[in-house]
């Protein structure tokens, strides 16, 4: 079934630039955010910017990135069934639900800020940029891993990052501040 191989590369490059679109659309958010407390010209200038280059990236990578890693994920399952007898899918499968719920929640902030509703911080953006992290993380352990047996491990260490995540932010956040 050599297909297989060519089929589970596409949905590879296509999971690697879903998250590629999701950890860099937050950075824009975070900019545009910041942008938005600037005086004016800059303010509109930046703004105008970054409305364009978040527009960019997300209907023009992120968006159809997402699909076809589902839609090749998808096909996957398809073509081995059996996968769905492991419980490690299960998890992966629950993290991918997660995913796309984070995936439109993003998707609800780009809109807000599109229409230049600043409903959050930068600092809550950079804490919300971490969720995709953890996510991969997760995701990445299980599959190569296809183990549930030491997923208890595994939470907690995901726990400890995301720990070690938000530290980072507020460490990063004292220092600019400085």
């Amino acid at each position: 079934m050599e297909s297989y191989n060519y089929i589970k590369s596409l949905h590879l490059i296509f999971v690697i630039t879903w998250f590629a679109g999701l950890f860099y659309i937050p950075r824009i958010f975070i900019y545009h955010i910041e942008a938005s407390q600037k005086a004016s010209p800059d303010k509109e200038i930046l703004g105008r910017q970054l409305k364009l280059m978040a527009k960019r990236l997300w209907y023009i990578i992120t968006w159809p990135s997402a699909i076809l890693a589902i839609l090749f994920g998808i096909w996957l399952l398809v073509l081995a069934p059996y996968w769905f007898e492991q419980s490690w899918m299960h998890a992966k499968l629950g993290f991918v639900v997660l995913l796309i719920m984070y995936h439109i929640k993003t998707h609800l902030i780009f809109k807000q800020l599109q229409n230049d509703q600043i409903n959050y911080t930068s600092n809550f953006m950079r804490i919300w940029n971490e969720g995709a992290t953890l996510i991969l993380f997760a995701v990445v352990f299980l599959v190569l891993l296809k183990s549930t047996l030491n997923m208890a491990y595994g939470m907690l260490c995901l726990v400890g990052l995301a720990a070690l995540l938000i530290l980072g932010i507020k460490l990063y956040k004292r220092t600019r501040s400085e």
